[in-house]
């Protein structure tokens, strides 16, 4: 009964159900009303305009979840070699006896090189 609810129910990104699409005809629950398919000539342009269809709706919706997803996305910033930048403290380990006062930030230390995709090596000053 579960997978009947599910192959019948309408999928937004298809626009129609798991059942229409694979026998393109909707589905009948009262088993009385259950007839043999006839052979039909057209069967293969039916099963092509099917396959169109879907594809088509398919992509309309995997471009629009990427435009809301898109929305919320911006680029990471860019530093130069020479610019001072804070560093975060969540993965360094802190003589502090609580991680609740644990400086965030330590202080600015300056680039010394790019790494490879948003990375940078700093030079840390001796104290």
């Amino acid at each position: 009964m579960a997978e009947f609810s599910y192959s019948s129910s309408y999928h937004y990104s298809t626009k129609q159900s798991p059942f229409c699409t694979f026998h393109r005809r909707d589905p009948q629950f009262d088993s009385a009303q259950i007839t043999q398919d006839t052979p039909d000539g057209n069967l293969s342009s039916k099963i092509q305009s099917v396959q169109k269809d879907v594809k088509r709706e398919l992509e309309v919706s995997i471009n629009r979840l990427k435009r809301y997803a898109d929305k919320s996305k911006e680029s990471p910033p860019v530093f130069n070699p020479g610019d001072m930048v804070w560093l975060s403290s969540k993965n360094i380990k802190s003589t502090r006896p609580t991680k609740k006062l644990q400086e965030r930030w330590l202080d600015p230390f300056p680039i010394l090189k790019k790494g490879i995709t948003h990375s940078y090596h700093l030079k840390f000053l001796s104290q």
